[in-house]
């Protein structure tokens, strides 16, 4: 198994044992996913080891031996960076580009906005960029100079936080996209954006919420001139688009919103809107929307339900045809918000706590079947101290009869922070 780190490695490791085979270090943090995937043209190499950093450089590495294969810059942005796991398809990564200039950019000293978000295609053998394309369209360019002679630009935001999604079919690409930090917010913001697999080209873009600029920063007693009003929501789509055949044969792509709603959307009808429905309820949101919830890291599905960590609203079911909420389970007493992206195998669904629960769920009524606590002392098959803590982003892998978490990612507010990744068994 594959694993990375913020502390700028990713590591190589015996599944059944965690001992180490080979580290490799690119220089800055390792947030997202790795992906493995063939390679050719690189010698002996035979499969690499594909992911993105903190400064939006996207690496191949030999998957046996660890070996650099090659490096590739594909944003040039300072705050650039990539957040989640590229996606493989048929020789090509397609790779998420998202930044921080939204979080701090409210300081008059900075010239926002001047990031944009954007999905780039590379060849997988060698890096080569073969398309990018921005969330937030036109050319960028400067509208106005603040009195202390600090330039603002427009247009900017639209980060993708999430990896994209794979459509054979259509053989087309889809991202969730965030806010914008510009005014007009394009319609390609807070939404699910399609593109044409070999060329880039949009096809179709569903937005959930328009109108939503924000900036961090703009709390201060002197923030800059570039401050949005009205500020915000900050309703980005943080989590990837799920795409799953209905009964029937119709196809659905659904995602969740910071507000609590499930979308789904027809990609075979432009993104024509199916159903959104809170989580709280399972009922329709009506005109003005309404909170259900709070979902942002991922969901999960199955053949009947999709399934997503609706932190307040719990882990909660729904039927992938209707949006039907069909079971709610919520944490019991202490066991911490459920906001983490689920992970669903054959009758069961798993999901992680905000103070390191984990919870085995049944996928039929959502009973709970067992829990573990991570947030403790463990002994270390490397003799280092390790520490659980809160699973509050992303999910458990299931691979070979086995189950892998990484507790202690503490990115959210009142989160703990921890250090280990646990591996179990059946038995």
């Amino acid at each position: 198994m594959f694993a990375g780190s913020d502390n700028g490695f990713i590591y190589s490791l015996d599944a059944k044992t965690g001992c180490v085979y080979w580290s490799f270090e690119g220089g800055s943090i390792v947030r997202g996913s790795l992906t493995v995937a063939p390679v050719t043209g690189q010698g002996d190499a035979r499969y690499a080891v594909f992911y993105g950093d903190g400064h939006a450089n996207i690496f191949a590495v030999d998957a046996q031996s660890g070996r650099g294969l090659w490096k590739t810059k594909i944003d040039s942005h300072v705050v650039a960076r990539i957040t989640a796991g590229a996606r493989y398809y048929n020789g090509r990564l397609f790779v998420p580009v998202s930044s921080s200039e939204e979080f701090s950019s409210g300081n008059r000293d900075y010239p926002c906005c001047t990031s944009r978000g954007s999905l780039v295609a590379l060849d997988a053998n060698t890096g080569r960029i073969v398309w990018k394309t921005w969330v937030v369209p036109g050319d960028m360019k400067p509208y106005k100079i603040q009195s202390n002679g600090v330039v603002l630009y427009a247009p900017g935001g639209g980060g993708v936080w999430s990896s994209p999604t794979i459509d054979p079919v259509r053989q087309a690409v889809y991202i969730s996209t965030g806010d914008a930090t510009t005014f007009p917010a394009p319609k390609t913001t807070d939404g699910v954006m399609a593109m044409d697999i070999d060329t880039g080209k949009m096809l179709w873009a569903y937005q959930a919420d328009q109108n939503d600029v924000f900036m961090g920063g703009c709390t201060g007693p002197a923030p800059s001139e570039a401050c949005p009003n009205p500020m915000g929501p900050d309703l980005d789509i943080g989590n990837s688009p799920i795409l799953k055949t209905l009964p029937g044969g119709k196809r659905a792509l659904l995602v969740g919103t910071k507000q609590g709603h499930v979308i789904a959307v027809d990609p075979d009808n432009n993104g024509s809107l199916l159903y959104r429905v809170l989580a709280t309820t399972g009922l329709p949101v009506v005109e003005g929307g309404g909170r259900g919830g709070n979902i942002v890291w991922g969901g999960a599905a199955d053949e009947r339900n999709v399934y997503y960590g609706a932190g307040p609203a719990g882990l909660v079911a729904f039927r992938l045809a209707t949006g039907e909420k069909t079971w709610a389970f919520s944490a019991p007493t202490g066991g911490g918000s459920l906001g983490a992206a689920p992970t669903a195998i054959p009758g069961v669904v798993l999901e992680g706590s905000s103070n390191g629960r984990l919870f085995a769920v049944s996928a039929a009524d959502g009973k709970q079947i067992w829990e573990f606590n991570t947030a403790q002392e463990f002994s270390t098959v490397n003799k280092v101290s390790a520490h659980g803590g809160a699973i509050a982003v992303s999910g458990a892998v299931v691979s070979g009869g086995m189950l892998f978490v990484s507790s202690g990612y503490a990115i959210t507010s009142g989160a703990s922070g921890g250090n280990v990744l646990l591996a179990f068994s059946l038995e």
